[in-house]
C-alpha cells in the first residue's frame, strides 16, 4: 500500500469516526437536534411574548428533541392553556409537556 493510500484511508476512517460522534442516541440529542430545538425554543419564546395575556407572564420554555416544556407560575388555568396553546402552534413542536403551576 502506498504512503497516499494509507493517509487517505487514515482520513476517511477519522471522517466515518467523526460522523459516528455525531449521531444522536436515545438518551442525547444530535448537534443537527441541538440547533434545531433552539430554534423551537426561540420561536416559541417569541410566541409566548408577542400573545397580550401571556406577554407579562414568567414562563420557561425548554426544548429536548422537539418537544417543549413550559415551566413558571401564572395566574390562572386559563393563561396556562393559552400558552400550551400558542406553543403548539409553533412550526417543529412535536409535543408540549405543560408544567406551568397556577398561583394561589
Amino acid at each position: 500500500m502506498t504512503m497516499s493510500k494509507r493517509f487517505a484511508a487514515f482520513f476517511f476512517a477519522l471522517f466515518m469516526l467523526a460522523l459516528a460522534a455525531c449521531s444522536s442516541t436515545p438518551q442525547q440529542a444530535s448537534t443537527g437536534q441541538i440547533i434545531d430545538d433552539s430554534v423551537i425554543t426561540t420561536k416559541v419564546k417569541a410566541a409566548i411574548f408577542e400573545e397580550p395575556n401571556l406577554k407579562s407572564m414568567q414562563i420557561s420554555v425548554e426544548t429536548y428533541k422537539g418537544i417543549v416544556q413550559l415551566s413558571g407560575f401564572v395566574n390562572s388555568s386559563a393563561v396556562s392553556l393559552k400558552a400550551a396553546e400558542v406553543t403548539r402552534k409553533v412550526e417543529g413542536v412535536k409535543g408540549v409537556k405543560n408544567s406551568l403551576v397556577v398561583k394561589q
